[in-house]
């Protein structure tokens, strides 16, 4: 399934070192006035170019330069289906010619070539964190969407390893990288501003919509809702019966370490590819919290 949400629907599509990524994102109202510079900002996050932590974070580069094919006039939404790509133009294929006929542990190769009798070997194809950029595009649209509401989403890296000093990070990250590891870490998104009634109280509770959305992520093993504060204490988690309570909509997310060392196989593999998830928890919540809204409107 490449297609998420109920109205607000968002298909993506390409694989790690084809022409390109891109996405359809349809249900989008029409007379909203694009923020560029938030989808330029955004992609920035995930591609490692904002922050203390992207130097030994990242190990690809692209561009990312967004070319808009449809629903767009002058920057306004027409309603109509907004389609997108992004070129790969930083896809180097001789760095996985030694993968053409090799599994990797802990990677899809294996059951994508049983699935499909046929698997993209640079580097994992539909597989790669590759594709997560067009999600943050149509992301930040759906934060766009669910800013006239009131509603804004902060995520941040709380947990590299076993470390929670956010003041470790950096050197922790340097050590890991000089010795040819990778190491997992965690998520955490504040849902700020959303209304008491998303959500529905059986099947399609709020963080059961959340969960599906994060586990989607490539390398995301957990999703929790959180329930104690920094302190222990028990607090709201913004959720109760799977209907939105009024409350701050708190989560985290755990992602593994890199299955692919450096020292182990050739190709392009992050560090901690939590630091720069960040943004992508960020824009599955809005596409969530966005058609949530969308639907309750209906």
């Amino acid at each position: 399934m490449n297609t998420i949400g109920q109205i607000l629907r968002f298909t993506d599509f390409g694989e790690s070192h084809g022409v390109a990524v891109g996405g359809v994102l349809d249900g989008v109202p029409s007379m909203l006035k694009i923020d560029f510079a938030a989808i330029r900002h955004d992609l920035d996050r995930r591609a490692g170019r904002v922050g203390d932590l992207v130097s030994s974070a990242r190990a690809r580069g692209e561009a990312d330069e967004v070319e808009w094919l449809s629903g767009l006039l002058d920057g306004v939404t027409l309603g109509s289906p907004i389609a997108f790509i992004i070129r790969n133009t930083n896809a180097r294929e001789e760095d996985y010619e030694s993968l053409r006929d090799v599994y990797r542990e802990g990677h899809a190769d294996r059951v994508y070539e049983l699935k499909y009798g046929i698997r993209d070997y640079r580097g994992g194809g539909r597989a790669s964190a590759r594709e997560t950029a067009a999600r943050v595009v149509a992301g930040t649209i759906a934060k766009q969407i669910i800013a006239q509401e009131g509603i804004s989403i902060e995520g941040a890296l709380v947990q590299i390893g076993d470390e929670t000093d956010t003041t470790k990070f950096a050197s922790l990250l340097e050590d890991v990288e000089r010795a040819g590891e990778s190491v997992g870490g965690v998520v955490e998104c504040r849902i700020k501003g959303v209304k008491a009634g998303l959500g529905e109280p059986v099947f399609d509770k709020l963080q059961a919509r959340l969960a599906y959305a994060m586990m989607s992520i490539n390398g995301c093993r957990s999703f929790a809702v959180c329930e104690r504060d920094a302190t222990g204490q028990r607090v709201s988690c913004g959720i109760a019966g799977g209907i939105s309570d009024g409350n701050d909509i708190v989560f985290r997310c755990r992602f593994k370490a890199t299955a692919t060392k450096m020292k182990e196989y050739g190709g392009r593999h992050d560090v901690c590819i939590a630091v720069r998830a960040v943004p992508v928890v960020e824009a599955m919540a809005a596409l969530v919290i966005g058609d949530e809204i969308i639907v309750e409107r209906r």
